[in-house]
């Protein structure tokens, strides 16, 4: 085994050697300092002496050490804040606040509404600079009270517990986006969701009785337009049809009142031109037209004043 005497270690480290491990220490740590990986959902927001320089593109990226931060931003993750309640990481039961939840109705009544809003970030350095850290999420979260106690103040208590939750979504949705927009938050509110909305404790059961009432007339009027829907239009079909067959009979009518006096008239031009023919004419067809249904035997006087239709004359 070889042993390392002071000459031999003082001939390895030899200033030109010493020169070039400090060269590829130095080498190293600037190398490490000046790379960095992005990832898919990431964007790096690069400060130039605490400046903003540049936004960064998932991949491997570069910087100037020592003169240059990055800083990585995830724009793909979903944040989410709970209003009225908050839900424990351990799976626990939601605690309540009340005195975020309570709320006055646009008729004067206390409703206690719980809500969550999800949002994502859009533009990381606005979300890095243009807010402080720490008044990040109170400015979230006081920006979405105030939307929601707006809306809630503009609607009857009926309206926001039942068929105006999801256009109340939609208007508080878009009323954030224009806030935080304005604000520079380089967030984008992408839900709001109406968790629970019920009246106090202790007007509960009142409001209950009401809600059922209010329930029960909806249900009667219902039935009333389901009823209305059923006779209406059988009625109007009935008229119709009364209608069609009264104007059927209104038209055979004048049609052969036409034809009778179509037929009258053409008897009158016949008349007119020889009367003594057609009075004999129609004498002849009215004794047909009588003496056609006759079962019997007729006795008829010489002068044709009058006509006896006689059975059994022969026997």
């Amino acid at each position: 085994m070889e042993h390392f005497t002071p000459a031999k270690v003082r001939m390895h480290l030899n200033p030109r050697n010493l020169i070039l491990i400090v060269a590829g220490v130095v080498a190293l740590i600037l190398l490490i300092a000046s790379v960095f990986i992005v990832g898919p959902a990431e964007r790096a927001v690069i400060t130039r002496f605490g400046r903003y320089a540049d936004t960064r593109m998932p991949g491997l990226q570069f910087k100037l050490p020592f003169i240059e931060r990055h800083y990585i931003v995830n724009i793909e993750m979903v944040h989410r804040e709970q209003f009225g309640f908050r839900t424990a990481r351990t799976g626990s039961d939601p605690v309540r606040h009340l005195a975020e939840a309570t709320m006055l109705t646009g008729d004067l009544n206390i409703l206690e509404i719980e809500w969550i809003i999800q949002y994502r970030i859009s533009d990381p350095r606005a979300w890095l600079f243009n807010v402080n850290i720490p008044d990040r999420i109170a400015t979230i979260r006081d920006v979405s009270r105030s939307v929601i106690n707006q809306l809630v103040g503009d609607r009857a208590i009926i309206g926001i517990m039942g068929s105006e939750r999801s256009a109340m979504g939609v208007e508080a949705l878009n009323m954030m986006n224009e806030i935080f927009r304005n604000y520079g938050m380089g967030i984008s509110v992408h839900e709001v969701v109406f968790q629970n909305s019920v009246p106090p404790d202790r007007v509960r059961p009142a409001f209950e009785d009401v809600n059922m009432a209010s329930q029960e007339m909806r249900r009667l009027i219902s039935e009333g337009m389901r009823t209305y829907n059923e006779v209406i239009p059988r009625s109007r079909g009935e008229a119709q049809r009364v209608v069609q067959v009264a104007r059927g009979y209104a038209a055979e009518r004048v049609n052969m009142a036409r034809g009778d006096v179509a037929r009258f008239n053409a008897v009158l031009t016949e008349y007119q031109a020889s009367p003594a023919v057609t009075r004999q004419r129609l004498y002849y067809e009215t004794m047909e037209e009588i003496f056609k249904n006759s079962t019997g035997k007729n006795i008829i006087d010489h002068r044709l004043d009058n006509f006896l239709p006689m059975q059994n004359l022969g026997r």
